[in-house]
C-alpha cells in the first residue's frame, strides 16, 4: 500500500481493516447515485439519465453536482464513511491512486473498445496492473483566447495569431505579439522605449499561476513544442524529466515574460477569485490560454468579443497541445452495481454522448459526439477550429496527455512550491532538477 497519496492515510488504514461500510450513498435499490463536478454539463446529464431511465424502466438516476474543490475532498470523505456514490466523473491524475487503493471497480467488462473514441482516451484508464477503470466521457485541448478589441488596436490581425511562433531564445513572434499588447499607464506599449514594466495597465498574456507540475493551460504546450515530454514513458512513467535543460530552458523564457511585464505576475492570480478568464473579462490582460471547457465562459463575456487562435508553433515546428479526457468509473462498493454498469456503459455510448454534445458545453469522447457539440457551438455562433483541428491534423500539431504516473499528489506537493518559487521569488530553474530527484525517488519506492 503506498503511503504517500492523494486520499489520506486515515482512509488507506480504513480500506485496509475494512472499517468503511456502505451506507448506500443516498440511493435506493433501484438508484443509481452518480457525482459530477461541472454545474454547466448538469443538465446534459440529467437529460441523459432521462434517457437512460426510458431505456431501463425500473431503474433511476440521482445526480449530485458540487464544485471542483468540495468534489474531491468529499469524494475522499465517502471512500471513508462508506457513502461513496455508485459512480462518479473521474480524472486522469487522480484514478490511479484509487486503484492502487482498491476503491475501483474494473470495467473489463464493460468491453470498451478504444476504436469507438477520439485516439487515446480510452487508453489513458488502463491502470498499471492492465485493468480499466474508467469509460471514456469527453475531451478537451488547450487554446489561445484573445480579447478581439484589443488585438485589434494593436494592428495584430486573427491570421497574424495563428500564424505565431516562439523558442526560449528571443521569444519569437509570440513574444513581440505579447509585448505589443502589454500597455503601461501611461499608454505605451511593452515594445515602445519607455515602456515602465513596473506600472502595467494591460499585460499581454494572463496569467493561470505555476503550473504545478503539468502546466496544462500555462506552459504546457511550449514545452512539448520544444520537444519535451514529462515522464519517460507515455504512461506510468517511473521517472519524471524536470531536470531536463530543454525543460528548464522553457521555463526560464515563459517565467522571464512576467519579469519583462507581459505575463501577469503571480500576484495576480487566485484559482478561485482570479483566473485567467477573469483577468481577460477584466480587461487586465489581452490574452491567455485556456482549455476547452472554458470556451462558453469566454463567448459569454459582457462587453468583450473575444476570439481563438492556435498554440504557437515551436523548436520542433509543430503547435502542441495536452489532449485530456475525463471518464466515468464505478466505485468498488457501489451499492447498486448492476445499475451502476448499465449507467457507465450508457454514459459512455453514443445515445448520451450525442445528447450532452448537443448542448455545446465540452467535446463528448465519441467522434459522433464530438460532431454534435461543434454544431451546437457553430449554432451559437462559436468557432471551436482552434481545438478541434489539432486532434485531426496530426501533420502540424502534436497532443499530449496529462503526466499519468503513481503518486501524482506527491508530485503536486513538491512542483507546487516549486514552480511558484520560479514564477514569483525568485528561485532558479536549476533548482527543479534537485525537486526533481525528489519526485523521482518517491516514484522508485
Amino acid at each position: 500500500m503506498r503511503s504517500a497519496i492523494a486520499l489520506t492515510g486515515v482512509l488507506a488504514l480504513s480500506l485496509a481493516t475494512g472499517c468503511a461500510k456502505n451506507a448506500g450513498a443516498g440511493g435506493g435499490a433501484n438508484t443509481v447515485t452518480y457525482w459530477l463536478w461541472d454545474a454547466n454539463q448538469l443538465p446534459a446529464y440529467q437529460a441523459c439519465a432521462k434517457g437512460f431511465e426510458k431505456e431501463n424502466p425500473g431503474l433511476n438516476v440521482k445526480i449530485s453536482q458540487m464544485g471542483w474543490g468540495d468534489y474531491w475532498t468529499k469524494l475522499t470523505a465517502s471512500f471513508i464513511a462508506g457513502t461513496q456514490p455508485d459512480v462518479f466523473t473521474d480524472h486522469v491524475q487522480k484514478f490511479g491512486q484509487f486503484a492502487d487503493l482498491k476503491v475501483l471497480q474494473p470495467l473489463d467488462d464493460l468491453n470498451i473498445d478504444p476504436a469507438d473514441y477520439q485516439a487515446g482516451l480510452a487508453d489513458n484508464w488502463i491502470g498499471e496492473d492492465g485493468h480499466r477503470y474508467g469509460a471514456p466521457k469527453d475531451w478537451d485541448t488547450v487554446a489561445f483566447f484573445y480579447n478581439r478589441k484589443m488585438t485589434r488596436s494593436a494592428g495584430i490581425t486573427p491570421e497574424q495569431l495563428n500564424s505565431l511562433s516562439w523558442n526560449p531564445k528571443d521569444g519569437g513572434s509570440f513574444e513581440k505579439a505579447i509585448a505589443h499588447l502589454t500597455v503601461d499607464v501611461h499608454g505605451k506599449r511593452g515594445d515602445e522605449p519607455g515602456f515602465d514594466k513596473h506600472h502595467v495597465k494591460v499585460y499581454g498574456l494572463a496569467t493561470g499561476g505555476g503550473g504545478d507540475g503539468d502546466g496544462q493551460t500555462q506552459w504546457s504546450n511550449f514545452a512539448a513544442s520544444a520537444g519535451w515530454k514529462y515522464t519517460d514513458k507515455k504512461r506510468w512513467g517511473t521517472e519524471y524529466q524536470y531536470g531536463s535543460k530543454t525543460f528548464q530552458s522553457v521555463i526560464k523564457w515563459y517565467f522571464g515574460l512576467a519579469d519583462k511585464g507581459y505575463l501577469a505576475p503571480l500576484t495576480d492570480f487566485s484559482a478561485g477569485a482570479n483566473p485567467a478568464n477573469a483577468q481577460v473579462a477584466a480587461g487586465k490582460a489581452a490574452t491567455a490560454f485556456d482549455g476547452a471547457w472554458m470556451i462558453s465562459t469566454y463567448a459569454a463575456m459582457q462587453g468583450i468579443k473575444v476570439g481563438t487562435a492556435f498554440t504557437p508553433v515551436g523548436p520542433t515546428g509543430k503547435r502542441a497541445t495536452m489532449m485530456n479526457g475525463l471518464a466515468d468509473s464505478i466505485t468498488k462498493q457501489a451499492h447498486n452495481k448492476r445499475g451502476a454498469e448499465k449507467w457507465v456503459k450508457y454514459l459512455s455510448s453514443d445515445a448520451c454522448q450525442k445528447i450532452v454534445g448537443g448542448y455545446g458545453i465540452v467535446f463528448p469522447a465519441t467522434p459522433d459526439g464530438t460532431k454534435a457539440a461543434v454544431a451546437a457551438y457553430k449554432k451559437k455562433g462559436i468557432d471551436v477550429s482552434a481545438f478541434t483541428r489539432p486532434v485531426a491534423d496530426t501533420k502540424d500539431f502534436s497532443t499530449f496527455t496529462y503526466p499519468i504516473t503513481n503518486y501524482a499528489a506527491d508530485v503536486y506537493a513538491l512542483m507546487h512550491p516549486a514552480m511558484q518559487g520560479v514564477y514569483g521569488s525568485g528561485r532558479s530553474v536549476g533548482s527543479l532538477g534537485q525537486t526533481n530527484d525528489q519526485i523521482n525517488l518517491i516514484l522508485s519506492q
